[in-house]
């Protein structure tokens, strides 16, 4: 049955003859064609009606002849009418556009895209496919199409790449604005905004797509466009309008106009189930108590009360008594002087109206489908797979956390996503991996807008990641392509989606710093072989970069998320390349400059000379000098001793050396109680002695050597333009963080107070008068931010600026600002972990195997031994207790058994440039302990280098 009332139209409405119209109380009348409505719209110039795929329409504004017509070129799902004319959309997803003639042609500019809904204001129309798209076409007067402010409008369709990855659930038009909604509720508007339709607070128009703050997290479910104002429903059936309110559209018993949105009281309580709005006024239905209510304009009879008047409260509309008793409200549509609703009895098997069709969407449904289907529909599934895949909407439309709304609260703090549904149907796509990791990298990827209207369209950058590493194609390929779109994104974006990061489930944080390590290593590791190239170091900084971002996150919202799972073990090896390069460099640079004799300084490379007892002084008078070049190995010789060194002794200069800085009476360093070291803040008048340690310091990087001197984390993070925090002032100085830390964590002022500090650290003012302001609860993460700040920043501002100097000029390579703040340390230090079964694992034999008495003798014997005469053998064997990164597997350990008549006299010799112990054919256990623990703790000078 369809009822209607308002100005005068064709009795019948062309759908039955004028004697089969009933007539009701208030002007309310009433039909039922034998074939059914479908659906209907209405709007200036004509009604239209859907029958059998069949459309009919009516002329509404001739006052002679309320014409009747009809088109059957295609099938026809749904019609909406405007202000000059009509857009019909077909089964197959066409639209076709009638004017004020009646005629009707396709829409330009389609391209194959399939259609799923339309709208229609007075001079413009909007199309939503079913990949999440946009379309626009008309007069953009006053921004209404989306596109921009210079456009001049346009008879085909247009994209508003705005609005691209939002997965939209409806569109709507008005008068000249449009809206857009999305599946989690976050309602776009732009257009004109005169009497303050879009609900922005204000009456400028916008010719882009603009959030509705004050609608966010409403739970909008529905939102319809009159001709200046605008409707929308929450889930639950809450009402809000906004926007010209002269005519008592709005329903809020009064004639203003609303620039926000505002509740309508007089339904509120009430389950409204639809809101439509029409050009002056607004229906909205009541599923429960099958009530229609009207309000705004009812000059012509369009409120169904009765009264010609305007009306601005909500009163309900006199339907006909067998609409409450058989049949249900389907639709209600509101025209420029026109009501109308469609209704369907309850228990017949009736064909409804067309439901709004959404944004293709991914779920574990559709998925089984396409793995259960056959041959002969291979080409769909195809088509669908290509659809969803290559669509940021359709991803970001996914997998949404339904359950309690939650979805509905998607913010700058939270997705929206249900990461337990995501899994499952991801695993199950290994049978057309190939095909998605085409489309997700040639499509997909590729579209990902960089300056993004929403946070809902920052969901596929969740969501991507573990879709990458579970596909076995072109995994680098598309894991750098995701670097670079998140890199492209805007500071805000980039500020939501860290948000996003800090809140994933630990397993996916762990995936998602999996997939850019790995991708890391693979790049490096194809340098480190010798394809060098700006190419490959341009793809290898996208992927630290990621990784840096992913350790900021970790690090802020206190993840449990081990450092170790950052670093990059294969980096030494790339350091090793990218120096070798260097030093080609730099001696190419040499001959084109006419340097003299470079290529005896690129063979001899930079030879020190250096005595024993006086490490420090002699390293600093050769610094002093000046004729070092740093872009060149080191090369130590030991004064009075043989050996060249080929690496072992300059490990050991560089193991001396820390130990004489440590020892040093210029005190540039101070132990602290967690035996580190940090620079001393009454060092200021020893400026350079800060710089050449930091000289030092770069020096062992860049001929990958290591210091054995206790520097923390902070200082990693100041070279990398990191600041430390509370928890580094922990590592540093564990009693004194932890003060501060319980100062944070008091709840009581009293409490609070009895600390009695005040803005001041050892005599020192953290801000002007501090030792006159007391630290309270108010205050006190503003006095433990500046004491951190005072303890690695400003106490020793002069000493790091000359110590970075240093470090630079030491290290001339720009490579190690891409680490990490650990990878650095470790590259530094060392690996912090003694893994010593791998030491034995690891190792290799000469005239002799692992088998032999003497080697079991020798790992017996070593594993007895204490974790510093370990270390004493490592110095022994290497020169450096250090352990390399990634371990003991990546430094070489050879056993070579010496069958020399006299055994039992000679001592263990460690040959330490190769990693080589020669050991004697002793004759039992007891020989070889005594014999290995005197050569480890008193052989100090190198018999065999």
């Amino acid at each position: 049955m369809l009822c209607f009332w308002g100005a005068q139209v064709r009795e019948g409405l062309g759908l039955v003859k004028p004697d089969q119209v009933k007539h009701g109380d208030s002007g309310i009348r009433s039909v039922c064609p034998k074939t059914a409505v479908q659906d209907m719209s209405a709007g200036r110039s004509f009604a239209g009606f859907i029958r059998d795929g069949k459309v009919s329409f009516l002329r509404l504004r001739s006052e002679d002849d309320y014409h009747i017509g009809m088109i059957q070129q295609m099938a026809i799902r749904l019609i909406v009418c405007g202000g000059d004319g009509a857009v019909l959309l077909s089964d197959s997803g066409k639209v076709l556009i009638m004017d004020k003639s009646t005629l009707c042609k396709p829409l330009k500019g389609l391209d194959n895209r399939q259609v799923i809904q339309i709208a229609c204001g007075d001079h413009h129309s909007v199309a939503l496919t079913n990949d999440g798209q946009v379309l626009v076409w008309g007069e953009n007067s006053h921004g209404q199409l989306g596109l921009r402010k210079d456009h001049p409008g346009s008879p085909s369709a247009q994209h508003v790449q705005s609005l691209s990855g939002i997965p939209l659930a409806q569109i709507s038009a008005g008068g000249d604005h449009s809206f857009g909604l999305s599946l989690s509720g976050v309602v776009f508007g732009w257009g004109k905004n005169s009497a303050g339709q879009l609900g922005l607070g204000d009456t400028t128009d916008r010719h882009i797509p603009t959030i509705i703050n004050s609608l966010q997290l409403k739970k909008t479910v529905s939102i319809s466009c009159g001709g200046e104002h605008t409707a929308t429903l929450s889930k639950g059936g809450t009402v809000f309008t906004f926007g010209s309110g002269g005519s008592g559209q709005l329903g809020h018993n009064s004639f203003k106009d609303e620039h926000h949105p505002r509740v309508v009281a007089e339904l509120w309580g009430s389950e409204v189930s639809q809101v439509t709005c029409g050009r002056h006024h607004t229906l909205v239905s009541i599923a429960s108590s099958k009530l229609i209510y009207s309000f705004g304009c009812g000059m012509q009879g369009q409120l169904g009360n009765g009264e010609m008047i305007k009306q601005s409260v909500p009163f309900p509309v006199d339907l006909p008594t067998e609409c409450n008793q058989e049949y249900t409200i389907e639709k209600i549509i509101a025209g420029e002087n026109h009501s109308f609703a469609l209704f369907f009895k309850e228990l017949e098997n009736k064909v409804k109206s067309n439901p709004s069709r959404g944004v293709l969407t991914l779920n574990d449904r559709m998925i089984d489908r396409w793995l259960s289907g056959t041959d002969s529909c291979w080409a769909t599934i195809k088509q669908e797979i290509h659809t969803v895949f290559s669509s940021a909407a359709s991803m970001n439309g996914s997998f949404l956390k339904t359950s309690c709304d939650d979805h509905y609260q998607t913010s700058e703090d939270r997705c929206g996503l249900d990461f337990d549904l995501v899994k499952t149907p991801f695993a199950k796509l290994s049978e057309n991996k190939s095909l998605i990791s085409e489309v997700v990298q040639q499509t997909l990827v590729p579209s990902l807008n960089p300056n993004p209207t929403g946070v809902e369209s920052l969901r596929v950058y969740l969501l991507l990641p573990e879709l990458i590493r579970r596909l076995k194609k072109q995994k680098t390929e598309l894991t750098e392509a995701l670097a670079s779109k998140i890199l492209q994104l805007d500071p805000d974006a980039h500020k939501v989606l860290e948000k996003y990061w800090s809140k994933l489930p630990d397993d996916w944080l762990k995936s998602l710093v999996k997939l850019f390590h790995k991708a890391s290593a693979e790049l490096i590791g194809q340098i480190s072989c010798g394809e060098m190239g700006y190419d490959l170091t341009r793809r290898l900084k996208k992927f630290l970069n990621i990784l840096r971002m992913i350790y900021q996150v970790c690090c802020s919202a206190n993840r449990d998320i081990p450092n170790r799972d950052f670093i990059i073990h294969e980096i030494s090896d790339l350091l090793d390349t990218v120096r070798t390069k260097a030093i080609v460099n730099c001696y190419l640079q040499g001959l084109l400059q006419s340097f003299p004799d470079p290529y005896r300084i690129f063979l001899n490379g930079n030879m020190l000379h250096i005595n024993r007892e006086s490490v420090l002084t002699d390293t600093l008078k050769y610094l002093r000098q000046k004729t070092h070049s740093f872009c060149y190995p080191l090369q130590v010789t030991f004064i009075g001793e043989n050996g060249v060194d080929m690496r072992g002794l300059s490990a050991e200069f560089f193991s001396l050396l820390s130990q004489s800085l440590l020892k040093w009476e210029k005190k540039v360093l101070e132990v602290h109680e967690s035996s580190l070291v940090w620079f001393n803040p009454d060092g200021m008048q020893a400026n350079r002695d800060f710089y050449y340690l930091g000289v030092i310091c770069g020096m062992v990087l860049y001929n990958r050597h290591y210091i054995n001197i206790g520097f923390p984390l902070a200082l990693f993070k100041k070279l990398l333009q990191q600041s430390p925090t509370l928890n580094d002032l922990e590592e540093l100085s564990p009693v004194e963080a932890r003060t501060l830390k319980s100062l944070l964590e008091e709840d009581e002022d009293e409490v609070v107070d009895m600390f009695g500090f005040d803005f001041t650290v050892k005599g020192k003012k953290l801000i002007p008068n501090g030792d006159q302001i007391r630290v309270t609860k108010a205050n006190r993460q503003k006095y433990v931010d500046l004491y951190v700040d005072f303890v690695f920043n400003k106490s020793v501002k002069k000493q790091f600026e000359h110590f970075s100097e240093g470090f630079f000029k030491g290290c001339p390579l720009d490579a190690w600002s891409m680490f990490h703040p650990e990878e650095l340390q470790e590259l530094l230090h060392g690996s912090p972990e003694y893994e010593w079964k791998e030491l034995q694992q690891s190792a290799s034999y000469e005239k002799c195997s692992a088998s032999d008495e003497l080697i079991k003798n020798f790992w017996t014997v070593f594993s007895e031994l204490s974790e510093e005469n370990k270390k004493k053998f490592l110095i022994f064997l290497y020169g450096t207790d250090r352990v390399p990164v990634g371990g003991f597997s990546k430094r070489s350990l050879k056993i070579l058994l010496s069958d020399c008549p006299d055994a039992e006299d000679r001592l263990p010799e460690a040959q330490t440039c190769f990693g080589r112990l020669i050991l004697p054919k002793y004759s039992d256990i007891n020989t070889l302990r005594d014999k290995l623990i005197h050569a480890i703790s008193f052989c100090k000078v190198f018999g065999r280098a």
